[in-house]
């Protein structure tokens, strides 16, 4: 048995993940997926690593999987706590040092060609059922910027193996904007499934199938 620990997006709750840990439990594995405190102006990523870790708790050795936003927290979370992997999905991926408000500027995002969308759900939810997108949208939550231009205290990218993952619909992030980022930061190259920027609600099987997958090929 493994445990899964499942970070959520800005503006989001742990319920994000909930059909993907209903597949991932049914495999026999344990989940766990914290609400972090994204509302709160107090907070910034170093409490929400710090929620993360105690709701890892005692548990050795969890895959570490983040989604969006979630990946300037992930980082954090492995630097305090072993883990076996580290799973970025649809993912921002931080610089030592970056505050998530100089992510855009930095990695050059104005200058990638694509569509705009004024619509959350045309933007983040196009593939997802309309009720489960209604669903979403009405549990998220505010995203408090008012820690977003502290640079992160992240120094140096974790030394545990890293998986990317874009979605090849994805309207926020782009495929080719997520090649060259990830090539860029991290020297990898992303695997790829289809589908817009929220693969846990629209692809919940085909997410843990491929979160399977990467487990599997790190096992001795």
């Amino acid at each position: 048995m493994a445990t899964y620990v499942l970070i959520h997006g800005a503006g989001d709750v742990g319920w994000y993940w909930h059909l993907v840990s209903a597949e991932l439990r049914a495999r026999g594995h344990e989940t766990v997926a914290p609400d972090l405190p994204c509302e709160d102006d107090s907070a910034g990523l170093p409490e929400y690593a710090d929620v993360v870790i105690e709701a890892i708790g005692e548990r050795e050795d969890p895959v570490l999987v983040a989604q969006s936003f979630g990946g300037f927290t992930a980082p954090l979370v492995c630097d305090r706590k072993a883990v076996d992997l580290l799973v970025l999905v649809a993912p921002m991926i931080p610089a030592p040092g970056e505050a998530p408000a100089d992510y855009w500027t930095n990695t050059r995002y104005q200058d990638e060609l694509r569509e705009t969308y004024d619509d959350e759900i045309a933007l983040f939810y196009q593939d997802v059922p309309a009720e489960l997108a209604a669903e979403a949208l009405k549990r998220g939550r505010p995203q408090s910027d008012a820690r977003m231009h502290e640079p992160s205290r992240l120094r140096s990218w974790p030394d545990v193996p890293t998986r990317v993952l874009l979605c090849r619909d994805d309207r926020l992030f782009p495929a080719r904007f997520l090649r060259r980022i990830a090539q860029e930061r991290l020297g990898v190259t992303p695997d790829e499934i289809d589908g817009g920027h929220t693969p846990a609600l629209s692809r919940p099987k085909e997410l843990a199938d491929v979160l399977e997958a990467y487990r599997e090929s790190i096992r001795p």
